[in-house]
């Protein structure tokens, strides 16, 4: 057995460039920048636990620094950290272990479907998947396919190998995150690993907290965009500068009080994965209340932040409008009253007389 590689770790001088190339690239020139990030997103799979693993309040933290300091970079770790906890919950350490890059692809669109079959020297996949972020640029993806029957898998697959051809991103083209390029990727009897059995993938309890780790990416866009509200504050008891008024505290109090329920609602989910209370049934409740909270309290951020710094930021200031709309496109990976009616049935789901409140 070959020795490990040397552990690293993601020293905060890289993180802040791979941030500031991200910021700074323009469009259409964003390989270099994404380098950069996916270099951050290797050390810190090398540096940070996996959920579940007694320190999740700590991975759910730097996940959301990463976000607070820039959105496109978290947005590049995230998927690289939950796909690395995807293959150690299915016992495949030694795939972990490997120094790549990794996505996770497992949304479902019409017109597009992925097949997996047993071929000659194992499973292969065949067919189309839909929303596979930066598909040019990583080296391995976990991704799900269908094995029949209504039947769906999750299998780790090398970009490298040929019959994996990712298509144009061209319609990829939001207000935010658009330097994390998004399209289709066609498969053509490509091997594949299975991880887990059929059903798995979303029957484990690290689906629920996978999801709010990508909470903690939204709370952490959000308090990014509370900064300038705060800076914009601290400015004006500088000497010469004009006082808060009224309506100005009041708008701090508010976004406080959002951001301080959020941060709430994560460090009690990390506490209840850490003590074994966040499986099954419960697992997806808690996953789906507190995205539900996270989300709720980062969109009231933009408005409170926004009706409270007028037109300025928006019209004059390009940093905060990258912030705003790459929380805003990072948001849609809640699903909105969906994702509430989906709360209220597994809560009616639960046991019979299990009031939550």
């Amino acid at each position: 057995m070959p020795p490990p590689h040397p552990r690293r770790t993601a020293h905060p001088g890289r993180v802040q460039e791979a941030a500031a190339a991200l910021r700074a690239a323009a469009p259409g020139a964003v390989d270099q920048a994404l380098r950069a990030a996916l270099d951050v997103a290797r050390e810190l799979g090398e540096e940070l636990p996996a959920p579940g693993a007694g320190r999740t309040g700590q991975l759910w933290l730097r996940l959301s620094e990463l976000a607070r300091l820039d959105l496109s970079l978290a947005r590049v770790v995230e998927p690289h950290l939950d796909a690395l906890a995807i293959l150690r919950q299915a016992g495949l350490e030694e795939l972990a272990g490997r120094p790549a890059a990794w996505g996770v692809w497992a949304a479902e669109a019409p017109g597009h479907e992925l097949v997996a079959r047993h071929g000659p020297g194992g499973w292969e996949l065949t067919g189309s998947k839909a929303w596979c972020s930066l598909a040019a640029h990583l080296d391995r993806a976990v991704v799900t396919a269908s094995t029949g029957g209504g039947r769906r898998r999750a299998f780790a697959v090398d970009l490298a190998h040929p019959g994996v051809v990712p298509g144009s991103t061209e319609g990829w083209r939001p207000a935010g995150l658009w330097d994390v390029p998004t399209g289709d990727v066609r498969c053509t009897r490509v091997p594949a690993v299975p991880v887990g059995e059929d059903g798995w993938y979303l029957e484990r309890p690290g689906f629920a907290w996978g999801g709010i780790g990508v909470a903690a990416c939204w709370y952490g866009g959000a308090a990014g965009v509370a900064d300038l509200l705060w800076e914009d504050a601290a400015r004006r008891r500088r000497p010469g500068g004009r006082p808060l008024d009224q309506l100005g505290h009041a708008a701090l109090g508010v976004v406080d009080t959002l951001l301080h329920t959020a941060r709430t609602a994560l460090g009690s989910a990390a506490e209840q994965v850490d003590a074994g209370g966040a499986g099954g049934d419960r697992g997806a409740v808690l996953a789906l209340r507190t995205r539900r909270i996270v989300a709720r309290a980062a969109e009231a951020v933009i408005a409170e932040v926004s009706a409270a710094t007028g037109p300025g930021p928006l019209t004059g200031a390009p940093e905060h409008v990258r912030r705003v709309s790459a929380l805003q496109v990072y948001l849609r990976q809640e699903h909105a009253q969906r994702d509430a009616a989906a709360l209220g049935r597994a809560l009616l789901d639960g046991a019979p007389g299990d009031r939550p409140w």
